[in-house]
């Protein structure tokens, strides 16, 4: 299945999901931001992390070095699970780079090999792509969170939110499924055997809004925002759900809902703009 990105540039739930998603990623003045262009899709560190060093200034460059070289002999694994902190941190706080940040705070997580910490590198991998302009970025991503949700599951079959942040991987791009129904039917399974888990509900009105399916898109995520009216992305997607499939009505009153959560004037007066032109 062609991967269709959710919101079209300029649009306000794009501004949305930078504003509110956007947690991990580089202020716009800082040189280096998301995965860098041609990241590999399989090896997974070489083309990230040799394109940010690359941007790096010499005494960053050189902290980094002396950091990748304190490895000794004795206890190599937790040696290198604080050294994986230690460049995690520095990536996200001094150098503000995302991907480099996520990238180690992922394989921290694999040496740890706990469910709750790898579940929660690829989560991060996910909440991320959102609102990543990249196509090529958030497939990377995607692969690099699929194979963590991946050991989750190895860890413990029975985790729903690693099999709904599986199949959501699909729905992003991610390489390897049979077909593209296999991670939808992975979410599927979740959401129907517990309807009130919500993350499966609104991840599968996500993927029909990915493909166009406007009404069902409405269907999943009216429960979620309904269940959850402090889940703002949920609104503003059923928003732009409403819109797409040319109810103008309640999509003015879901942008609406959404505005009572905004108070930066930029979105405010983006959705301002929206409600308006749904008037016409």
């Amino acid at each position: 299945m062609k991967q269709i990105w959710l919101v079209a540039s300029g649009s306000v739930v794009l501004l949305i999901l930078l504003f509110f998603l956007g947690r991990t990623k580089p202020h716009p003045k800082d040189p280096v931001k998301g995965a860098p262009a041609g990241a590999s899709r399989v090896s997974g560190s070489s083309d990230i992390l040799e394109k940010a060093k690359k941007q790096l200034k010499p005494e960053q460059l050189a902290y980094l070095t002396t950091l990748e070289n304190s490895i000794t002999r004795g206890d190599l694994v937790n040696q290198k699970i604080v050294l994986y902190e230690q460049l995690a941190a520095y990536w996200r706080d001094s150098v503000r780079a995302v991907a480099p940040y996520l990238w180690y705070q992922g394989e921290k997580a694999k040496l740890e090999n706990s469910e709750k910490n790898l579940n929660f590198a690829a989560q991060s991998y996910l909440e991320e792509l959102k609102s990543d302009s990249d196509p090529e970025a958030r497939t990377w991503m995607a692969d690099q969170a699929k194979v963590l949700f991946e050991k989750v599951m190895e860890l413990n079959p029975d985790n729903d939110s690693a099999k709904v942040g599986w199949g959501s991987s699909f729905i992003f791009g991610a390489s390897g499924a049979s077909s593209p129904m296999e991670g939808i039917m992975k979410i599927r399974e979740v959401a129907e055997r517990d309807t009130t888990n919500m993350y499966a509900q609104f991840m599968l009105g996500y993927g029909a809004m990915m493909t166009g399916q406007f009404d069902r898109a409405i269907e999943r995520l009216l429960k979620v925002a309904n269940r959850q009216p402090q889940n703002t992305e949920a609104v503003f997607l059923l928003a732009e759900a409403y819109e797409r499939a040319g109810k103008k009505t309640e999509a003015r009153e879901w942008y609406s809902k959404g505005r009572s959560r905004v108070s930066n004037p930029e979105l405010l007066k983006a959705i301002d703009d929206k409600i308006n032109s749904l008037q016409q």
